[in-house]
């Protein structure tokens, strides 16, 4: 894209963070969603975060060798395994773009997406946005089109508010000034809640953020590989929430009990895939009293949300 500013005219680049790990099998179609971007200046940076002496370094070598041809493919390998968080600080620093993106190496970009999104952040003057998510089935079958509808105002105080009463993630959905996430310490290295911690780092670092309301993104849900399931998932949702617990006094006691809602809801969501029945049944008895509305309510928004995605979906947006 040529961007008009001044007298003169610049071409912008977008760099695209793809983190991967023992995960070569999903990485191509990954790459070649990338590859099918409708805006050319786009470059995918991949960072093999496998241990050098492991099958799946092997195989991620291997595949990389279909994309040698692609000057905008750029090949990152890590000495040792860093985690999603740090490899995808080795990818911004290897990157070469104005603007930087994300995406897991088992999710895809619908071909309009770093175009647009691109667009609005020109128009905006910002340094970070972010914007919905289809979530599909590993089968490729829709499950949810999670929104941020709740998001009218995005002064930075609100947008505080709003990621600790409902999380502004997850990462596939940010494009970021690469100049600013430069000036900060980018992703934390911990385990689980990056994309939480980030977008708190952000906001913390007076980033002009705004909502994009639209959706070109699909994250696919499965059981293959995912830390952000069983005890990681309890561990990692219990620090968040300490977290949160730093800046409550920003929200109406209602606004609290939904954060505690949904932290117990989590937790037993967490349990369960965890293989400990007694402890789910636990924190759903407490997701339950801690607001009956609010069950009811989540309920009607997943229901919405889904059928709000068929709606989008056949519509052609």
């Amino acid at each position: 894209m040529m961007y008009n500013w001044g007298w003169y005219r610049v071409s912008i680049k977008v760099s695209v963070i793809v983190p991967t790990h023992n995960r070569p099998h999903f990485l191509g179609r990954t790459i070649d969603s990338l590859l099918a971007q409708t805006y050319r200046d786009t470059e995918i940076v991949v960072v093999d975060d496998n241990a050098p002496d492991s099958p799946a370094r092997a195989d991620t070598q291997a595949l990389m060798k279909n994309y040698e041809q692609y000057d905008n493919v750029i090949y990152v390998r890590n000495e040792k395994p860093l985690g999603g968080g740090l490899a995808r600080n080795e990818g911004i620093r290897a990157a070469t773009g104005d603007y930087v993106t994300f995406l897991d190496d088992d999710d895809i970009y619908l071909p309009e997406k770093v175009e647009t999104q691109l667009a609005f952040m020109l128009e905006k003057d910002l340094d970070m946005s972010f914007t919905d998510v289809f979530i599909h089935s590993a089968e490729g079958k829709l499950v949810e089109y999670r929104r941020h509808s709740y998001v009218n105002d995005c002064s930075n105080q609100e947008l505080f508010r709003q990621h600790i009463i409902h999380s502004l993630c997850p990462t596939s959905t940010y494009m970021i000034k690469r100049s600013f996430i430069l000036g900060t310490d980018g992703f934390r290295g911990v385990p689980m809640g990056q994309d939480f911690m980030l977008m708190w780092d952000m906001l913390e670092h007076g980033a002009k953020t705004a909502y994009f309301p639209v959706s070109y993104i699909i994250q696919y849900i499965h059981n293959e590989g995912r830390i952000s399931l069983g005890q990681n998932k309890v561990n990692g949702e219990k620090a968040l929430y300490e977290l949160k617990k730093t800046k409550l006094n920003l929200l109406t006691a209602k606004e609290r009990r939904y954060v505690r809602f949904r932290h117990y809801a989590v937790l037993t969501v967490a349990y369960k895939r965890s293989g400990k029945p007694f402890d789910a049944m636990r924190y759903g008895i407490k997701t339950a009293f801690a607001s009956p509305a609010d069950v009811v309510r989540e309920f009607n928004r997943l229901f919405t949300n889904r059928k709000m995605a068929k709606q989008s979906i056949n519509n052609g947006k």
